[in-house]
C-alpha cells in the first residue's frame, strides 16, 4: 500500500510527464472505487457532486462534512486524491490557513482554492485579497510533511465574467503566490485555452464536460493542457439517468431504463477486493 508521501510524489510527477492526464471526479466511495478500477491514475473530488448526493445545493456543505467526505474518498483507494475545497470555507486568511491544515490531515495530497465569494452581485474576490488567500493556503500546505499540490482557481468564466485578460492576470498572480497548478473553469474555446497555457509557467487544468466543450483529451493535450477534470459532470450524468428513469415510471409505468443498467454480476465485480 502506498504511503502518503508516495501518493504525493506520484501526483506531482503526473503533472511533469508529457501530455495531459484525466483526473475524474467521484462523489462517493463507490464511484471512487469504480474510477480507480477503470484505470485512472488520480482522482479529484467534486463539491457539487457530493452536495447533490446528500440532498443539498452546491456550495452549502459545511467544512466539517466536506473534510469528512474527502477523508472517505482518500481512504477508499490507493490513488492520489485532490480535493475541491471551494473557497477555503472562510472569509479570513486565518480560516483559509486552518482549512488547508485540516485538509492535509485527511489523506488527500492536493486541493484547490477558488476566488469566488459566494456573494450575489460581487461573486469574485478582489484580486489582491484573492492572491493573499492563495498565499495563505500555500503557506499552510507547505508546513505538511509531504508535497501538497495546491491548485488555484479563477472563477471568472463560471460567473459570467468572460474577461480573458483579467483571468490570465489573476492566474499569473496566483502563480506568484505559490500555486502549483492553475485552473480557470469555464474556458471552452481552444484559442482561449492555448493563450492561458502560454501565459503561465505552471501546469494548467481544464474543465471538460461543459456545454459547448467539444475538445477531446488529445486535443487539449496538444494545446499544452496538463490536467483534465470533469467537475460534477459525472454526477449530473448519473442524476440525469436516474431522473429519466423516474419520469418514465411515473409517466408511462414502463421500465425500459433497466435495459441499459449494469447487471448485478458486473456491478458486484466493480467492488471485488
Amino acid at each position: 500500500m502506498p504511503t502518503l508521501q508516495d501518493k504525493a510524489a506520484h501526483f506531482l510527477d503526473l503533472h511533469r510527464q508529457p501530455g495531459a492526464f484525466i483526473i475524474p471526479n467521484p462523489w462517493d466511495v463507490g464511484t471512487a472505487r469504480i474510477l480507480a478500477r477503470t484505470g485512472f491514475k488520480a482522482l479529484a473530488t467534486t463539491s457539487a457532486g457530493f452536495a447533490f448526493s446528500i440532498g443539498l445545493r452546491d456550495s452549502t456543505v459545511s467544512r466539517g462534512d466536506m473534510l469528512n467526505h474527502v477523508r472517505q474518498i482518500a481512504g477508499a483507494t490507493d490513488l492520489p486524491v485532490s480535493a475541491d475545497l471551494e473557497s477555503g470555507f472562510g472569509s479570513t486568511l486565518e480560516l483559509v490557513d486552518e482549512t488547508f491544515r485540516l485538509a492535509g490531515e485527511t489523506g488527500i495530497v492536493g486541493g484547490s482554492i477558488e476566488d469566488s465569494t459566494g456573494v450575489p452581485g460581487a461573486p469574485i474576490f478582489d484580486v489582491a485579497l484573492a492572491s493573499e488567500r492563495v498565499q495563505a493556503a500555500v503557506a499552510s500546505v507547505r508546513r505538511l510533511p509531504f508535497h501538497f499540490t495546491l491548485t488555484a482557481r479563477c472563477e471568472n468564466f463560471l460567473h459570467g465574467r468572460k474577461d480573458l485578460s483579467d483571468t490570465i492576470s489573476r492566474l499569473q498572480k496566483y502563480q506568484e503566490a505559490g500555486a502549483d497548478v492553475l485552473y480557470a473553469p469555464g474556458l471552452i474555446a481552444s484559442d482561449d485555452i492555448a493563450t492561458v497555457v502560454r501565459s503561465v509557467d505552471r501546469p494548467v487544468n481544464v474543465l471538460a464536460g461543459l456545454d459547448g466543450m467539444v475538445l477531446s483529451a488529445a486535443q487539449l493535450s496538444d494545446l499544452g493542457v496538463k490536467r483534465i477534470s470533469v467537475g460534477s459532470a459525472l454526477s449530473k450524468a448519473a442524476l440525469g439517468t436516474f431522473v429519466g428513469a423516474a419520469r418514465e415510471m411515473m409517466a408511462a409505468g414502463t421500465f425500459d431504463f433497466a435495459k441499459s443498467a449494469l447487471s448485478s454480476r458486473d456491478a458486484n465485480a466493480m467492488f471485488d477486493p
